[in-house]
């Protein structure tokens, strides 16, 4: 299941610079994540401060 980011997003732009396949886009409140292209390797979980990428 791909990965999703929760409301507690701070929109640092740490977990869109690591995803690997570029999946992840500054949304309007916060950053998301294109489930269609997530490989879920689990990349933008480890650098994210606040923990908000989690699997879906």
């Amino acid at each position: 299941m791909a990965y999703v980011i929760s409301d507690d997003c701070i929109s640092c732009g740490a977990c869109a610079a690591e995803c690997p396949v570029g999946a992840i886009s500054e949304g309007g409140d916060k950053f998301v994540i294109d489930a269609d292209a997530c490989i879920e390797c689990g990349a933008c979980e480890g650098v994210c401060p606040v923990g908000a990428p989690a699997q879906g």
